[in-house]
């Protein structure tokens, strides 16, 4: 990798398609050549046949495209994902390619539609898999049971093997060619030479002797099966086609599970709503949700997508927003409420002002954090890189030396041959290629699916480690918003706690302060009538209170409520008294915010609120024991209150901190990893931006701020904790599938490969293992794409 770095006033990023690669050898040239550019970087993905690329300005595109013509691939520049998906368009995201002068690669080869396409795609394999196989098994019969043969049979295994050989087998022939162009070798090399060396020794050995089977059967008296017959077996034509079939096979069963495992992110970023009806000079007008602008006003009704990232402007109802973030549960909106572009309106007609569209928009910003995972390389990944750049010269040099030693030590150019072929192909590292990356798709994917968002492959071994979770309060393990939780009138007031309740209400109605809207809704729901009372007289005090004449069932009240401090100021009788003192402290003894309220001047109530607890948090608490994570309750509110929470959720008393500032909560991860812990920072505000950064792994609550979400490096788009440990057990498990992948690529060539030298490994059974290893490593990480599912 280039380590000169553009700096990023002058540089870009860009995303090519790749066409033609087919293993991490492959991978490994086309990042050398890019890299090799002055100032470039470039990371390439195998599975999506993609190369994203940062370059400084004065770097042009094709410079880049020939860099990887260089390589002996072709490439051209990806449009922008966002144009095609963001309002509903059923296309894949990195393949189909709009192109000024045809839809279709200058080969034919290529399916522009299939962004997966691991070298020929699936639709391209199909008829060569299907014209291979119908000729390859007459052609197995014939070659390996002597009870099938018949005098010169080895002409007609002649006629099947070649169509194979060379039609069938052409996808590996034209990428071993333009290799060699490149004077470069791939896995293709490896099977090229295997299968075309097979039918050509076959070959020779025919035309030298064109009578070697006019006698050719099984004795007499010997079963059909019996291939002791076959024991100087001198053709090889069913080697070469078996070992194609096999390939064809192999290649085609891994494009179709590999379209499954990115099939996620097509899913995603094709939720978005197609139309929208937009209210211009009060009249409604459908129009292509494409064409929405910010400040539109449109209407969502029941059952419809609601078009974009929006702010309700009128009306009530509930949103399905299980899409997006995951959580099943309908979410309560109104006016003033954040609404997300493709959730569901399920009852009320609502009309919604624009704030988000295009690339802006939430939906569009998880499918390019999705597609930005998918595109990189984990960490893990480089060891297979490193060998991938030498391996297949090395095995093309070991084929050698294995022929040479057979000769050598045998005599038998027959025995000598079959190692060679075997270990030319049971060594192709397609498996090795496929590994990471293919599991990286599946487990991004379906973590999309689950409205969890990962921004890169480094997190999954941050996950690993971590083991500490430090937990802000306020909308994190809480709901965020204050609700009445009790509502007591004193002794000497005027009125009851209803009473109480509606007339404060009302009063609070004209302010915005959250308190203020939570006691004003809480007085709604309270009401029998269809509004609060009028409120005339009013006055707002910052930082204290709010005072108005409110009327109430034909009699007038002049109501304040606030601060102990504030109210003080609007009695008659001047200071509270003890009793008053003693109440306030016990309510907020129960971890409540308290309100006082006076009417005509004298003292009538309290009205305690409270952050109301996530139902799910408790629960997710135990699940981040179960993990081995510590967890740790973080907050800038009072002890008492933050004492009441973790016990409630099950966070012990001594990993309490209380009255945590902004700037201390960055200093407490930092005590926290001095002291040799790897730590997990989890919020959701502002103010703990700079703690997730901090934090060994910063995880954001999707509800909450952009800046957050900023911050961390995963995202969870609902509001439950239990996404949070959901969202650490798939990047465990998906690490974990990626290792293992790895182990058994690693065991294949490794152990394959002397097995293959020594003269036990017959070459179709090395094709069927090859094949056979590529398939495995797809299919253990589609395991990924049912997680969660029970």
């Amino acid at each position: 990798m280039n380590t000169s770095t553009p700096t990023p006033d002058t540089s870009r990023q860009l995303t090519l398609d790749i066409t033609g690669m087919s293993c991490a050898s492959c991978v490994a040239r086309v990042e050398r050549k890019l890299t090799g550019l002055p100032g470039v970087e470039a990371t390439v993905n195998l599975p999506l046949n993609r190369a994203s690329v940062t370059a400084p300005s004065d770097i042009d595109d094709n410079a880049l495209i020939a860099a990887v013509g260089r390589a002996g691939y072709e490439a051209r520049v990806a449009p922008d994902p966002h144009a095609r998906h963001q309002h509903g368009e059923h296309h894949h995201q990195h393949g189909e390619h709009h192109h000024e002068h045809g839809d279709h690669s200058e080969h034919g080869e290529h399916d522009p539609h299939d962004h997966m396409n691991h070298g020929p795609s699936a639709s391209t394999l199909q008829p060569r898999l299907i014209v291979a196989a119908a000729l390859t098994l007459p052609l197995f019969i014939i070659s390996m049971f002597p009870g099938a043969q018949f005098p010169h049979w080895a002409w007609v295994a002649l006629v099947l093997a070649t169509p194979v050989t060379f039609w069938a087998a052409w996808p590996f022939h034209r990428a071993a060619a333009k290799a060699a162009r490149h004077l470069s070798s791939t896995m293709d090399t490896l099977v090229s030479i295997g299968v075309t060396a097979a039918w050509l020794f076959s070959t020779v050995e025919l035309i030298l002797d064109p009578a070697m089977t006019a006698h050719a059967g099984a004795h007499a008296d010997a079963a059909w099966w019996d291939m002791s017959a076959m024991a100087h077996h001198q053709l090889y034509y069913e080697t070469a086609a078996v070992v194609t079939t096999f390939l064809l096979l192999g290649r085609w069963l891994e494009d179709r599970a590999k379209t499954r495992a990115g099939a996620a992110l097509d899913s995603l970023l094709s939720l978005g709503a197609q139309t929208a009806t937009v209210l211009r000079d009060g009249v409604e007008t459908t129009i292509p949700a494409s064409e929405l602008q910010v400040g539109d006003e449109f209407i969502v009704r029941p059952g419809e997508k609601i078009a974009t990232d929006g702010t309700v402007v009128s009306g009530r109802s509930h949103v399905d927003a299980s899409l997006v973030t995951g959580e099943s549960l309908p979410v309560d909106v109104a006016v003033h409420d954040d609404v997300i572009g493709a959730t569901i309106n399920t009852s009320g007609r609502l009309v919604v002002r624009a704030t988000r569209t295009g690339a802006d928009t939430t939906l569009a910003q998880m499918g390019q954090l999705v597609s930005d995972a998918q595109s990189a390389k984990a960490p893990i990944a480089r060891l297979a890189d490193r060998i991938s750049a030498v391996f297949v010269p090395i095995v093309l040099v070991i084929a050698i030396i294995t022929v040479v030693a057979w000769l050598a030590f045998s005599g038998d150019i027959h025995a000598a041959f079959r190692a060679g072929v075997a270990v030319l192909v049971i060594a192709c590292p397609c498996a090795l290629g496929l590994a990471t990356p293919v599991g990286l798709l599946a487990g991004t994917g379906r973590a999309s699916q689950l409205g969890i968002l990962i921004r890169g492959p480094e997190v999954l071994e941050d996950t690993r480690s971590v083991d500490t979770i430090v937990l802000d309060k306020t909308g994190t393990v809480t709901e965020g918003v204050m609700a009445v939780s009790a509502v007591q009138s004193l002794p000497d007031s005027p009125v009851d706690d209803d009473a109480l309740l509606v007339l404060a209400g009302a009063v609070e109605s004209y302010s915005e302060h959250p308190i203020a809207r939570a006691i004003a809704d809480a007085a709604r729901e309270r009401t029998t009538d269809t509004a609060l009372p009028e409120v005339s007289d009013f006055v707002s005090t910052a930082g204290g209170g709010v005072i108005g004449t409110a009327t109430l069932n034909g009699t007038e009240y002049r109501v304040a409520a606030g601060r102990s401090t504030f109210i003080t100021e609007q009695l008659t009788a001047g200071d509270l008294t003890q009793a008053q003192h003693q109440a306030l402290a016990d309510a907020e003894a129960q971890g409540a915010t308290a309100v006082w309220v006076s009417i005509n001047g004298t003292l009538a109530g309290i009205i305690s609120l409270q952050d109301t607890i996530k139902p799910t948090s408790a629960t997710a608490i135990a699940e981040f024991r179960e993990l081995g994570l510590r967890p740790i309750l973080l907050t800038g509110d009072n002890a008492s209150v933050a004492r009441q929470v973790a016990a409630e959720v099950g966070i012990h008393p001594d990993d309490v901190f209380a009255g945590v500032r902004p700037e201390d909560k960055v200093a407490k991860v930092r005590e926290l990893q001095e002291s040799g812990r790897v730590v997990a920072m989890v919020g959701d505000g502002v103010n703990d931006a700079p703690a997730l950064a901090q934090a060994d792994l910063g995880i954001a609550m999707g509800s909450g701020t952009d800046v957050a979400r900023d911050a961390a490096e995963i995202t969870v788009m609902g509001s439950s904790l239990t996404q949070v440990a959901q969202s650490v057990r798939l990047s465990r498990k998906t690490l974990g599938v990626i290792k293992t992948n790895l182990f058994w690529a690693f065991l294949y060539n490794t152990a394959g490969i002397p097995v293959a030298a020594l003269g036990f490994l017959n070459p179709m059974l090395a094709g069927i293992a090859m094949a056979a290893s590529s398939v495995l490593v797809v299919a253990n990480s589609l395991r990924l794409t049912r997680f969660g599912r029970g």
